[in-house]
């Protein structure tokens, strides 16, 4: 860039999607000082954005310190409170760019909604900042005041962000910040341990050294805040809250779904997050001004909608007396009068040349296949590879980038199996620097388009592909009938303890045994009896599952659980004896070893627009494995409507139909014969089958 040109107004051209990872993380470098390095501030123009920045920023500089500061998912004068992770999220962010010393370059990404709201002050965070280890000594009662004033919630079971539990000289609690929450282990008032735990099983984990305590949510608690709030809703509003629930919560001091949209009423006074970074230069995405506009144009609709009691006489709704826009928000002058202050840059895709404040970074976007793959006499995958040439002559470096892991093992695998030569895993773009100049680097980095520059191009997976749809993963779910936590109980539910029968949970205690505290399932049984089983030891209950109106609860040490299991493993017995005596006899049979194609089978792979998830792919490879043992199959693929069912037979018929078989589907009625008929058409199109 030229120093002759005005860098508190510039316009940086030829920036696509993908690339503006590089180019922030370039600005970030740049402004760094003698005494401080770099910071900046970028406005994406929405969440989905948002998150495709920071990947590429995690891909093309790792180096660059990224913070996050999401906008609340709600809209404007809202019902519903912000989710708690990503209130979560915010505070993190607020907390490491107040309390932490920058030692490398930072960037902080936030978007339009997000920026446009104030948010609670620097002195507000700071004074909740405890910084806390073992060894110190620590009041337990002050520390639970602590949390309760900064929006711990108490619960049973520590589950979420922002919520603790007390059971004798044990505190557990889930800080903003962390992937698990953490089990404070005391002695009188000495901190003798810290350790997280797994939410799901409440198992403690590895030791944690220190943690720092943020508040966990923006809204202020306390006798403070909660006679700052009266004293403001009623210089507003008026002393007439009789019948507003938000006030009479707030009073008695209770929780209120949505309070947070009040935010004004709780804080001294507001700031925005312009005060949390002094000075640092502030770029925009392409149509970033426009959303702007339309988030300006948003609040006001809503908050005239509150107003005018819309709500209220259509629907019955309580009351809602909304904060003026610009308490809770920043309004068109005093933005305007922000960034007037602020050296400003703007992105865009477009080659804009032309100007004194114009920078021109010569990026561009990737070519496409979608010809290729419309013409049912050309492979996709050969252009691919053939463009991969041209651009490695040119002396560029090339990236393959798929949305997952699994994406660019099969993309390798299909451009090898095209000619292409030298195809290389890589993390980041300094992997890509590193390799060889004709190596092809294949990488995972979520990108809707590819993009191309003066040094690279970046081919992505929908580039050849089309367009993908992407499901975000869900953790993995065991037998429902298999307890893991203890929080998957009521008090009250009859539970099966192997060794000693049906009992009824009656909630958790904290007992003390060799002088520790335990965790333990309280579960009664008849005669008054009771058991108390450690958290640790929760694999040995299992859901009661029949109906529990006329249930009868064993005795503890009694004879009729352990007759009624010997008779249960004897009809077991004799079951297992029936099925084996039929397994014996289809294993003797043969059958056609069915082996899918290779290439052909990857490409009609590759056309299915979702990840599978795991549940499907582990269907998949069951189904893939029984067709290539040679002997009958035997198997029954269950799932709900909607579940991916027919992409995994789709995938046994194209493996039985490529070995020379027909293959006929049977469904109910005619309605489906003709969906599933188009379904397989379309997969198949162009395949020769």
């Amino acid at each position: 860039m030229s120093d002759t040109k005005d860098k508190t107004r510039t316009i940086i051209s030829g920036v696509p999607e993908g690339y503006d990872g590089r180019v922030l993380a370039d600005l970030t470098k740049a402004a760094r000082t003698d005494t401080e390095p770099g910071l900046h501030l970028h406005i994406a123009r929405d969440d989905r954005r948002l998150e495709q920045l920071e990947a590429a920023l995690a891909f093309f500089a790792p180096d660059v310190k990224t913070i996050v500061f999401p906008a609340w998912d709600t809209v404007p004068y809202d019902r519903t409170s912000p989710n708690s992770e990503i209130v979560a999220k915010r505070i993190t962010g607020l907390g490491r760019l107040v309390i932490g010393t920058r030692k490398e370059p930072t960037i902080v990404l936030t978007t339009v909604n997000a920026i446009l709201q104030r948010i609670p002050p620097r002195a507000f965070v700071r004074a909740a900042f405890k910084p806390i280890a073992p060894g110190q000594r620590v009041d337990m009662s002050d520390l639970v005041r602590r949390l309760e004033a900064y929006g711990f919630q108490r619960a049973s079971t520590v589950m979420e962000p922002g919520e603790y539990a007390q059971r004798g000289g044990l505190l557990d609690m889930f800080p903003p910040g962390r992937i698990n929450p953490i089990r404070l282990d005391f002695f009188g008032d000495q901190l003798e341990s810290i350790k997280a735990f797994d939410a799901q099983t409440q198992r403690s984990m590895k030791p944690v050294q220190k943690f720092a305590l943020m508040p966990v949510s923006e809204v202020a608690f306390g006798d403070a805040a909660t006679k700052l709030f009266r004293t403001r809703y009623v210089e507003l509003f008026g002393g007439n809250t009789g019948d507003d629930p938000l006030y009479e919560a707030v009073s008695h001091g209770r929780r209120y779904q949505g309070q947070e949209h009040w935010l004004p009423f709780y804080h001294p006074t507001l700031e925005t997050l312009f005060d949390y970074l002094a000075g640092a230069g502030v770029s925009f995405d392409h149509m970033a001004d426009e959303a702007v506009d339309q988030r300006f144009q948003q609040i006001k609709e809503h908050y005239e909608a509150r107003v005018d009691s819309l709500e209220g006489q259509r629907f019955g709704a309580p009351p809602y007396k909304p904060v003026p826009p610009d308490m809770m928000f920043l309004d068109g002058k005093t933005w305007g009068d922000t960034l007037s202050k602020r050296a400003i840059s703007r992105l865009t895709p477009f080659a804009t040349t032309s100007g004194d404040n114009v920078y021109a970074m010569g990026g561009k976007q990737s070519r496409t296949f979608a010809a290729e793959r419309a013409n049912p006499d050309a492979n996709v995958f050969d252009a691919v590879v053939g463009h991969i040439r041209r651009v490695l002559a040119e002396n560029r470096r090339v990236i393959v980038a798929a949305w997952t892991t699994g994406a660019r093992e099969r993309l390798g695998s299909l451009l090898a199996d095209h000619g292409l030569k030298d195809a290389r895993k890589v993390d980041s773009f300094a992997d890509v620097q590193a390799l060889p100049p004709d190596a092809t680097a294949l990488a995972v980095l979520g990108l809707e388009e590819g993009f191309e520059t003066p040094d690279f191009a970046v081919i992505a997976e929908q580039d050849i592909l089309g367009d993908r749809l992407v499901r975000h993963k869900k953790r993995a779910r065991k037998a429902a009938d298999v307890l893991t936590e203890a929080t998957s109980l009521s008090v009250g539910d009859l539970v099966v303890h192997t060794d000693h029968g049906i009992g009824r949970f009656a909630g958790l205690q904290t007992i003390t045994a060799l002088g520790a505290p335990h965790d333990c399932l309280e579960l009664h049984y008849a005669g008054g009896d009771k058991l108390f089983l450690p958290v640790e030891n929760i694999e040995l209950l299992t859901r009661y599952g029949a109906d529990e109106g006329d249930s009868q609860l064993d005795r503890l040490g009694g004879l009729a659980w352990q007759s009624r299991k010997a008779r249960m493993k004897k009809r077991l017995r004799d079951i297992a004896n029936e099925l084996i005596k039929i397994a014996a006899l289809r294993a003797l049979r043969e059958a056609p070893a069915l082996v899918p194609p290779a290439g052909a089978f990857d490409e009609f792979v590759a056309r299915f627009p979702y990840d599978e998830t795991e549940d499907q792919a582990a269907s998949i490879d069951a189904v893939i494995d029984d067709l290539g043992s040679g002997k009958p199959m035997d198997r029954l693929v269950c799932g709900d409507v909607g579940f991916g069912k027919t992409e995994v037979a789709m995938r046994a018929a194209f493996v039985a139909a490529l070995n020379g078989l027909q293959v006929a589907v049977v469904v109910p009625t005619t309605l489906l014969a003709r969906q599933h008929f188009r379904t397989f058409s379309q997969r198949f199109a162009g395949l020769p089958v």
